[in-house]
């Protein structure tokens, strides 16, 4: 097996060109899918080296959408071992390169999507985002990065790891090539927007280190000027820890249930860390399964109450800023938990969120995260859009 060099956000034998349609919407913009997404006559690798399939004859419909409005695909990136990771480290091709944060991660699974567009390699990219893995590398690496209303998107062509939350999302370096390919991928019109409303998610600012509470103060104080109408809120009443643990129990679960035929048929070589995660998956209970059902029902309830049409929640999308690559396992488990505390929300009910780049946390970026209704994801582009014009 041949390896990519270290930082290289390709997949080996990754690099390659197929042109947009001329004249779309998207002409004279290139973008890059996550290796999770077919591409007709290249291998989709799901990031481990045993993961073999046949050739696709056909594009992932995310793809061909882009190349339909006239995006040029010019490779296919790294993604965590079958999309089981959030830092973006991997153990077959190497960690991406995090260019606002060298020497630290670039953030998972969607961790070559972001590098890509990050160092300039392509104006967007496709990832997907399941438990956090579009909005995590979108904070850490200073993008603008979409998890889409779930069940919005067609997934077709797109590698599943856990159907109950999976979709696909995007990422862009500015807000109006994100605004273009938002247009695109939702198939809706999109220009800068105001909400009705704003709510401060305090348990979420809370909850996050002090260090970058503190540096995206400036963002909130922005966004209050541009939608006086706000106050202060709690996001999860039961406990933000309370939402993780019910995704930990869904989104393994899944996982397992997805990739177990493969692991029982091919036993495939894996990292340690991954292995682990899919062996935890195998052995949630019932009863867990159940009691984290339903609180998937309150997380549902809480949101569709807190988040009437028109109105958006800020948070920060992630706790703190990347941590160095390279740390040992014992050490990496907590940051992960801690990061799924501030996805969960996006798993276990499906709303949309936008992370919108512009702040620094001990010299590296976080982003600032934006929700709102189901079906709303025009809105939130569309804010990220009047927020870089204010």
């Amino acid at each position: 097996m041949s390896e990519a060099p270290a930082g290289d956000p390709f997949v080996p034998g990754g690099r390659f060109t197929i042109a947009g349609r001329p004249g779309g919407p998207l002409a004279g913009l290139s973008f890059v899918a996550k290796d999770l997404f077919d591409v007709a006559g290249h291998p989709t690798g799901a990031g481990n080296p045993d993961w073999v399939q046949p050739i696709p004859d056909r594009h992932a419909w995310a793809v061909q959408a882009l190349l339909n409005a006239g995006a040029t695909l010019v490779g296919k990136t790294v993604t965590d071992e079958v999309s089981l990771g959030i830092l973006g480290e991997s153990a077959w091709f190497g960690t991406p390169l995090n260019p606002a944060a060298p020497g630290h991660v670039p953030g998972g699974s969607s961790s070559g999507s972001a590098s890509a567009v990050a160092q300039g390699l392509c104006d967007i990219a496709l990832g997907t985002d399941t438990g956090g893995s579009v909005r995590v590398p979108a904070s850490f690496c200073g993008l603008h990065g979409i998890r889409p209303t779930h069940g919005r998107l067609d997934l077709s062509g797109m590698l599943p790891q856990a159907p109950g939350s999976d979709t696909a999302g995007w990422f862009a370096r500015d807000a109006a090539s994100f605004a273009r390919a938002s247009a695109v991928l939702l198939d809706e019109a999109i220009a800068p927007a105001i909400p009705a409303r704003l709510i401060i998610a305090t348990d979420a600012f809370g909850f996050a280190d002090p260090g970058t509470a503190d540096a995206l103060q400036r963002m909130v104080e922005r966004l209050k000027a541009l939608i006086p109408d706000w106050r202060e809120d709690i996001l999860a009443p039961q406990g933000l820890s309370v939402w993780g643990r019910a995704q930990r129990s869904l989104q393994p679960a899944e996982a397992w249930a997805t990739f177990r035929p493969w692991v029982e048929r091919d036993n495939p070589r894996m990292a340690f860390g991954v292995a682990r995660g899919l062996v935890a998956g195998s052995m949630i209970t019932e009863a867990e399964r159940g009691w984290a059902a339903l609180m998937r029902r309150e997380a549902r309830a809480r949101l569709r109450h807190l988040l009437p049409p028109g109105t958006v929640l800020a948070m920060p999308t992630t706790p703190f800023p990347a941590p160095p690559a390279g740390l040992p396992l014992p050490e990496q488990t907590p940051l992960r938990d801690a990061i799924l505390c501030l996805c969960a929300h996006g798993g276990l009910a499906g709303h949309p969120q936008v992370s919108i780049p512009g702040a620094l946390a001990e010299g590296r970026p976080v982003g600032l995260s934006l929700v709102a209704a189901r079906g709303a994801d025009a809105l939130l582009v569309g804010t990220a859009l009047a927020l870089e014009n204010a």
